[in-house]
């Protein structure tokens, strides 16, 4: 009997019968990335007939802003004659599509270009491949395959970092111990590891009160050291667009999300998107001591601003007046504050003298 032969949620039961109950990072590494099973691998996810909706969905304007900063920070750069740009994670391929369309009007930048994108799903490949017809991209699998590349990196990664798994660890008589999955009367249950750990394994900011969570991603912070010894080798930056904080506190937000809908993280592996806020305090943190300068975060709604997006939506209406209510309603959903403008942040790391527009240095 195959793998195949049992459901994803069958096969996480099997391995915690066998083994014990497992860490959170284990359990959504199953749930997403299962290579047959997990949610990453077998569907497109995006839209409103899917499971939730991202900004290059929304308005061709974010990625188009996009593609405003990688043509200033290609000029930040020397102008390369040749240069990569990345994506991780590049959903069907709209913000690339949407980047490459300003890019078109930047001379010389699209003949010094190698797009390569970070892409495991076999059918949002497919979905990219059609977005992106014409041009001429490199697929890989991992990170570290870039490396093959001549020339500095520019690397976006809007939505990846929360869709990586993590770790959550709760305060118990005074202690923190890892929160993992494990059963309890044949269903999935949270419980605590019995083996407390020590207080200076975490930040020492958190001051944590009973029952406090705290979350990291181990893997996130190494994807960020991966990155970093890129750009430090080959010159570039990265920017990561995605909702987060600022700085290391205590509380849980890992979530689920099924047809734009909560449910359990634990009843539905592979079948619901999982997610965390990011840490960014604990990226920047990584990436200084990995040898990289890293810049001070900023929300979505000054991000986009200071890429000209009120200006574009203004021009976008005036050309199309019967779209003019959609196109500000788009930017509404994109800045405004109680909308994607504050809960998502804009970061960037990088190995250039001067940092991107529009950040500042750390």
């Amino acid at each position: 009997m195959s793998d195949h032969d049992f459901s994803l949620s069958e096969l996480i039961n099997v391995q915690i019968m066998a083994q014990g109950p497992m860490s959170l990072s284990t359990y959504m590494s199953m749930a997403l990335t299962h290579p047959k099973l997990g949610y990453y691998k077998k569907a497109d996810p995006l839209g409103e007939a899917g499971d939730f909706i991202t900004a290059p969905e929304i308005s061709q304007m974010f990625g188009e802003m996009i593609g405003v900063w990688v043509a200033q920070t290609w000029e930040l750069l020397g102008n390369p004659k040749s240069f990569s740009l990345v994506e991780l994670g590049p959903g069907r391929g709209t913000l690339m599509a949407d980047c490459l369309r300003v890019l078109n009007q930047v001379p010389g930048i699209l003949d010094a270009v190698s797009i390569n994108l970070i892409e495991t799903n076999p059918v949002l490949i497919e979905k990219q491949r059609t977005n992106l017809n014409g041009c001429k991209v490199v697929w890989r699998a991992e990170i570290d395959q870039l490396s093959a590349e001549t020339g500095p990196l520019i690397i976006i990664a809007n939505e990846f970092f929360d869709a990586l798994p993590i770790k959550q660890f709760q305060r118990a008589d005074g202690k923190w111990h890892e929160r993992l999955v494990g059963l309890k009367e044949g269903n999935r249950a949270w419980g605590l590891s019995p083996t407390p750990l020590p207080d200076e394994a975490f930040p020492a900011e958190l001051k944590p009160q009973e029952n406090a969570i705290w979350e990291t991603n181990f893997i996130a912070q190494q994807v960020i050291k991966d990155i970093v010894e890129l750009i430090n080798n080959s010159g570039g930056a990265l920017l990561t667009i995605d909702y987060g904080y600022g700085k290391s506190q205590t509380g849980e937000t890992l979530q689920a999300l099924k047809a734009h809908q909560h449910v359990d993280p634990l009843t539905e592996p592979g079948n619901a998107d999982l997610t965390a806020h990011v840490d960014f305090a604990a990226l920047s943190e990584v990436a200084q001591k990995s040898g990289a300068k890293a810049c001070h975060l900023m929300n979505q709604a000054d991000f986009l601003k200071a890429m000209g997006i009120e200006p574009r939506a203004h021009n976008l209406a005036s050309a199309s007046p019967e779209a003019a209510p959609k196109i500000v309603s788009d930017l509404a959903r994109l800045i405004d504050n109680d909308q994607m403008g504050d809960l998502f942040k804009a970061w960037c790391t990088y190995s250039a003298p001067t940092p991107p527009y529009p950040f500042e240095e750390a």
